[in-house]
């Protein structure tokens, strides 16, 4: 497990995008090639990262814009985390889990030469699953905070997002948590 690097198993093409791109047609590409991010490139040298949900933010948080006004650069992160080539698999997972980012861009002297995501390392290397289910209930864990965050600031019986699912509709108060229906009749 320590012997397998990054370069065999990333993705050594990946999607990219031009910075000056419009989310729609960032978008469409991500659509037509079915992957979840596109990583920014000009002149062979990361210039940035968006995902799926960047454009959804973006969509949301500025609605009265137009997406095909909207630049990738605009909403891809200014500090983006990448990684080497030649770092081990568990350094990788170690960084997944560390950062909570899914996938990577690959960049060596500067140019970007891949993209690895846990999608790459569980079609190379299957077993790796046990340690990549851990970091998805830490992520599931996050989001179940930040639900509760959310419900504890709404009252009981109105719309509000169900502590345990994630649902959106009419919540009721069961054992100090704001669940959905279904919730609350498993329980």
């Amino acid at each position: 497990m320590g012997d397998i690097f990054v370069s065999e198993v990333m993705t050594r093409e990946p999607v990219t995008a031009k910075p000056d791109t419009n989310l729609f047609e960032c978008a469409k590409k991500m659509v037509r090639k079915r992957v979840g991010s596109l990583v920014l490139v000009e002149k062979k040298k990361l210039a940035g990262f968006i995902d799926e949900s960047d454009i959804l933010w973006a969509i949301i948080k500025k609605s009265q814009k137009d997406l095909k006004k909207i630049k990738a650069r605009d909403i891809s992160p200014k500090k983006i985390v990448t990684i080497r080539q030649n770092a081990t698999i568990p350094e990788t997972i170690a960084k997944m889990k560390k950062t909570k980012f899914e996938r990577f861009p690959v960049v060596e002297n500067g140019e970007l030469v891949g993209i690895v995501t846990i999608k790459d390392i569980l079609n190379f290397h299957p077993e790796f699953y046990p340690e990549l289910e851990e970091f998805k209930q830490i992520r599931e864990e996050a989001e179940k905070l930040k639900r509760m965050k959310v419900a504890k600031e709404s009252s009981t019986g109105r719309d509000g997002i169900c502590e345990e699912c994630g649902a959106t509709e009419i919540l009721y108060r069961v054992n100090g948590m704001l669940m959905c229906e279904s919730c609350k009749n498993a329980v």
